[in-house]
């Protein structure tokens, strides 16, 4: 049976109608050049040139032989782009699950923007998602990377897991615009102890729950929580209607909404982990390429 470098010395002479010039061509001596045509014919049964010392001419067979050569050539050209750049990490696909809350961080942006301008050819597809659900969707098989608000304690198999910090993001406090502490520059938890708290639910934000109650023991209270929003952006309007203050992200800063405002606290374990997790057994090169993308950009924005 012919192979492909048999086509590619066919197509060569086809082409040029000399095996002179085509031995030039292919950087090979005429002999073998003529030798592996003629093979190529013996294979198939069927003449495809005829030639004598003064020309070379394609047969009718050879003609319509010449266009599915070049066809099949360039499938296998084209087979080979395919195998490389899903081998580079340039095409495939990548289920990608984030926080509600990571929604407002730049790193989210940056890092789509960076990936979307890399790698062209990967199918990308995105959904919010709980951070312990995305630890668990990890793990199954159901995404291949999270962009999430915790560490893994307590997650069953967290030794197959690959997870990286992107930034230790500052918490301000939210608060009516028209509350006696809203303009100062900073806040100290102590000056919370007798204010209503709206925040999400512990089920869907252990980590900000968590950290909240922290805040508060240390300054001597226990958070009074008046009212629950099940996201954390949910919480802006309840603080805007002056149902409570909320402890959230800076990054939600850039939600202008009218009747917030936004006062940093002053305690050096007010913030919140963003972090990248994929499985430590996920070699894929899509994979690989979105985690060096997570890298760039957080070195962009000088995170971490």
């Amino acid at each position: 049976m012919f192979d492909l470098r048999q086509l590619r010395y066919f197509v060569e002479v086809a082409e040029t109608l000399s095996f002179t010039q085509a031995a030039q061509r292919l950087h090979i001596s005429q002999p073998p050049l003529s030798q592996q045509i003629q093979s190529l014919e013996a294979d198939l049964g069927v003449r495809l040139l005829d030639r004598n010392r003064r020309r070379v001419a394609l047969t009718e067979p050879g003609r319509l032989f010449l266009a599915e050569a070049k066809a099949i050539l360039a499938r296998a050209e084209s087979a080979r782009t395919v195998v490389t750049e899903a081998a580079a990490g340039f095409t495939g696909q990548l289920r990608l699950a984030y926080a509600v809350s990571v929604s407002f961080h730049p790193a989210l942006p940056e890092t789509l923007l960076r990936f979307s301008h890399a790698v062209p050819g990967v199918s990308l597809h995105l959904g919010e998602m709980f951070t312990g659900a995305q630890y668990d969707a990890i793990l199954s098989g159901q995404i291949d990377v999270g962009l999430l608000r915790a560490h893994p304690e307590g997650v069953a198999n967290a030794r197959q897991l690959n997870v990286e910090v992107i930034d230790h993001e500052p918490l301000v406090i939210a608060l009516p615009a028209g509350h006696r502490l809203a303009k100062q520059p900073v806040l100290r938890m102590v000056e919370l102890a007798g204010e209503r708290f709206v925040a999400p639910p512990r089920a869907q934000a252990a980590t900000l729950n968590d950290r909240l109650a922290l805040l508060a023991n240390k300054a001597g209270f226990r958070p009074h929580i008046r009212q629950e929003a099940q996201q954390i952006p949910s919480l802006l309007p309840l603080v805007a209607a002056g149902l409570g203050v909320a402890l959230v992200p800076a990054s939600l800063r850039v939600v202008h909404l009218q009747g917030v405002a936004f006062v940093p606290v002053d305690d050096p374990e007010a913030h919140l982990l963003l972090a990248v997790a994929s499985r430590v057994d996920n070699t894929s090169p899509v994979l690989e390429s979105f985690l060096r993308t997570v890298r760039e950009a957080r070195s962009k924005l000088g995170l971490a």
